[in-house]
C-alpha cells in the first residue's frame, strides 16, 4: 500500500490494508479530509487482471456514487439562484410537463419522490442508456408510477438523466462538461469524470467481473414476477445492463446516475467542501445556507426499491458506519462498494473507490468499516484537541 496517512488517522490506513489482504483480488483507494485538511490519501492492490499495481492517479467506475456528484452540480446552480428546488421541472424542461408530471418539482427528483424510477419498462435494451437524447425524451413522455410526493422509489439509474437534463437546460453545458468546469477545475481535481475523455482512459481500473447470474435475464424475470421485488427489477435491471456498463462505450458516455469515474482523492475533496460549509482553501462552491438546505432529510418512508428508509436528502442518503449512524452526515454509495460522504458536524469527508465489485446497490461493508475507522479517528483527534466531543 502507498500514499500518506496522518498519524491521527492510522487506523484508516490499517483498515484498507486489511481489506486488500482479505479480498486478494483487485485494488482500492481511500481519501479522508478533516476540517479541510487532507489526512488520508492511500491506495493499493491491483488495477487490472494482469496484476499491474494501483497507482496514485488510478480512477475507478463508481456506479451510483455518481449521483452525489450529479446532485452537487445541480446545487451549484441553485446556489446561484438559477434553479428553485420547489419549481416544477417543466419550468426548465417544458417537454417534461405532460402525462401527470406537470407538478413534479426539482425537490421531488432529488428526493426520489417523482415516481420515475422504472427503467426496464422504458427501454428495450440497456444500450439505449448510451444515447442521452433518447433517454431524456423517453423520460419526458413517461407517466409516473405513483402520484409524485406520496412515496419514494430509488431512481437507481433514471436519476442521472432527470437531474442532468436540468443542469444541461439551465447551464447550457452537458453534465460531464459542467462537472469539469464548475467543480473539478476550481477545486483542482484531476479524477472527477462523468464521461472519461479518451486520453484519460488508460487511468481507469479494470473491474473484476461479477458472477454471470447477477446480471442475467433469469434473475430480472424472477424479480419482475415477484410483486415485492418488481420495483427493483424495473429500476435497476434493464436487459443487458451489466454488459453495457462494463463496455468501453459506457466509460465515455454520460450516464450521470451510474457511470462516474473517480479517484478517491477527488471525491473526498469535493465532499470536504460540503463538510466545511461550502468552501475549501478559499474556494467557495456553494454557500453555507445551501449546504444546510441540501443536507435536510426530505422523507423517512421505506423506499419502494431498496426496501429501507434512506432518509433521502436533496440527492444524498443517510450515512451508517461501523462506529454508528451519523444523523448529520450525507453522501452516496454505489453498487460495487464505492462511496463518499460528508459530515458537517465533524467536518469530515470520506471516499472509497475500488475495482473488486461486491455488495448491494448501495455499497457494502468495506465502506462501512472505512467510515467507522475515519469516524473514530476524527472523534479521538477532536477530543484530544479539546475542540468538541461527539456523542454516539
Amino acid at each position: 500500500m502507498e500514499g500518506y496517512v496522518h498519524p491521527d488517522f492510522s487506523a484508516v490506513g490499517s483498515e484498507l490494508a486489511r481489506q486488500l489482504r482479505t479480498q486478494r483480488v483487485g485494488g482500492a483507494a481511500v481519501c479522508v479530509y478533516q476540517a479541510g485538511e487532507l489526512v488520508v490519501d492511500v491506495w493499493g492492490g491491483d488495477r487490472n487482471a494482469s496484476g499491474d499495481p494501483w497507482e496514485q492517479d488510478t480512477m475507478a467506475l463508481s456506479f451510483s456514487t455518481t449521483k452525489g456528484v450529479t446532485s452537487t452540480a445541480l446545487h451549484v446552480l441553485a446556489d446561484r439562484g438559477l434553479v428553485d428546488y420547489d419549481a416544477p421541472v417543466a419550468t426548465y424542461w417544458p417537454e417534461f410537463g405532460v402525462a401527470g408530471k406537470e407538478e413534479i418539482t426539482i425537490r421531488h427528483l432529488l428526493s426520489h419522490e417523482s415516481g420515475l424510477h422504472p427503467l426496464r419498462t422504458l427501454v428495450d435494451h440497456a444500450s439505449s442508456m448510451l444515447e442521452w437524447q433518447h433517454m431524456v425524451d423517453a423520460l419526458a413522455a413517461q407517466t409516473p408510477r405513483y402520484r409524485p410526493g406520496t412515496a419514494n422509489g430509488y431512481q437507481g439509474i433514471t436519476f442521472g438523466w432527470l437531474v442532468g437534463e436540468i443542469v444541461r437546460r439551465v447551464s447550457g453545458k452537458s453534465i460531464g462538461e459542467f462537472v469539469q468546469v464548475e467543480l473539478a477545475a476550481p477545486l483542482g481535481l484531476d479524477g472527477l469524470y462523468i464521461g472519461v475523455p479518451e486520453d484519460q482512459r488508460r487511468r481507469v481500473a479494470q473491474l473484476t467481473r461479477l458472477p454471470a447470474y447477477l446480471g442475467s435475464d433469469r434473475l430480472a424475470e424472477w424479480l419482475m414476477r415477484t410483486p415485492a421485488t418488481q420495483h427493483v427489477a424495473d429500476a435497476l435491471l434493464p436487459d443487458g445492463v451489466l454488459d453495457v456498463l462494463w463496455s468501453e462505450d459506457a466509460v465515455g458516455a454520460e450516464i450521470p446516475g451510474a457511470n462516474g469515474v473517480f479517484t478517491a482523492r477527488s471525491l473526498a475533496r469535493l465532499y470536504a467542501v460540503l463538510a466545511c460549509g461550502g468552501s475549501i482553501d478559499g474556494v467557495q462552491i456553494v454557500s453555507p445556507e445551501t449546504v444546510r438546505t441540501l443536507s435536510q432529510v426530505q422523507n423517512r418512508r421505506r423506499d419502494l426499491v431498496v426496501f429501507a428508509p434512506m432518509m433521502w436528502r436533496l440527492g444524498y442518503h443517510s450515512v451508517a458506519t461501523s462506529a454508528g449512524f451519523h444523523p448529520a452526515a450525507f453522501g452516496h454509495w454505489g453498487y460495487g462498494g464505492s462511496g463518499a460522504w460528508a459530515d458537517p458536524k465533524r467536518q469530515l469527508a470520506v471516499a472509497l473507490v475500488l475495482n473488486r465489485v461486491a455488495g448491494t446497490p448501495l455499497g457494502d461493508m468495506r465502506m462501512i468499516r472505512i467510515g467507522g475507522a475515519a469516524t473514530r479517528c476524527a472523534d479521538r483527534r477532536s477530543t484530544s484537541r479539546g475542540q468538541w466531543s461527539i456523542s454516539r
